[in-house]
């Protein structure tokens, strides 16, 4: 996705195409999402709306938050390892005006736009954004006043969005069935690394090819951490070794990454409430009954 907003860039020689992609003043144009928002009470209620759904289309996140009297818009990419185009990030902030100047029906502007990277077009930035510009700022923001979020939206449209919010919602659904895959593809991953040493969090990172600091954020997002799923893991292979191998407890708690069979031993009390040794006692008795 990077690379392909890298090529626009250089194939267009135009500093501006992300701002040119990002506005657009027919709705027939807009995408599904896009109408959705159009067809909610205010601007605040619109960007809450494609944060909640903005998923569906990319791997990105569309973050907002109130503080001093400012109401800041930004966007994050779930999967990136590396910094945003700058034309893609323009194209956001873009559209985000687009639909707060055509659903309000006025010429709102933020209070400020704040970028990372160093921009050569900051007046042309300007002109488009009805605001001052500034470079160099530790992150990629739009800045609007906190009272912008109740801007009333002259396109609001109830029935439509009640037509479409319940396809948003199934496709939502099965997003969340898409997350628990990558639960189970983080598992898988460190599963085939334990081979007698811990799996960090680094390196399944590297497996996954994203970066630790996304994985962490990912799995926060679903409710998990790096040490819960290594746990989950490590619970699975320990059931697994203990059922269907002779391997002795040392010989199991090496495979498993820990340092010694104690170790393992107090782990899998934990798990199952009882030492490895009687929980394997156990399911051999209940495979010869």
């Amino acid at each position: 996705m990077f690379a392909l907003w890298q090529a626009i860039r250089q194939v267009s020689n135009d500093p501006a195409i992300g701002l040119k992609l990002g506005t657009e003043t027919k709705t027939e144009r807009f995408h599904p999402m896009g109408i959705a928002a159009l067809s909610t009470e205010n601007f605040g209620a619109a960007v809450q709306h494609m944060a909640r759904y903005k998923k569906l289309s990319a791997p990105e996140e569309i973050l907002y938050r109130t503080e001093g009297g400012e109401w800041t818009i930004q966007f994050s990419w779930t999967l990136a390892v590396e910094a945003e185009p700058q034309t893609l990030i323009e194209h956001c902030f873009a559209w985000v005006l687009t639909i707060a100047r055509h659903g309000s029906g006025t010429r709102i502007s933020p209070l400020r736009v704040e970028f990372v990277q160093p921009r050569s077009h900051l007046k042309l930035l300007e002109r488009h954004f009805g605001c001052s510009v500034i470079d160099g700022q530790p992150r990629n923001a739009m800045v609007f006043r906190e009272s912008d979020a109740a801007l009333p939206f002259v396109t609001r449209n109830i029935e439509l969005l009640d037509m479409l919010a319940p396809q948003f919602e199934q496709d939502l659904e099965q997003y969340t069935s898409d997350e628990d895959s990558f639960l189970e593809l983080v598992r898988n991953t460190i599963q085939q690394k334990l081979t007698g040493h811990r799996p960090t969090i680094e390196g399944v990172s590297s497996d996954l090819h994203i970066s630790s600091r996304t994985l962490q954020r990912r799995l926060q997002e679903l409710g998990s951490s790096f040490q819960q799923i290594l746990d989950e893991a490590r619970h699975q292979m320990a059931r697994y070794y203990l059922r269907n191998s002779a391997l002795e407890l040392n010989e199991a708690a090496y495979l498993l990454g820990y340092e010694d069979a104690n170790s393992f031993t107090r782990a899998f009390r934990g798990w199952e409430g009882v030492p490895p040794g009687l929980w394997r006692e156990a399911q051999r008795a209940l495979t010869i009954n």
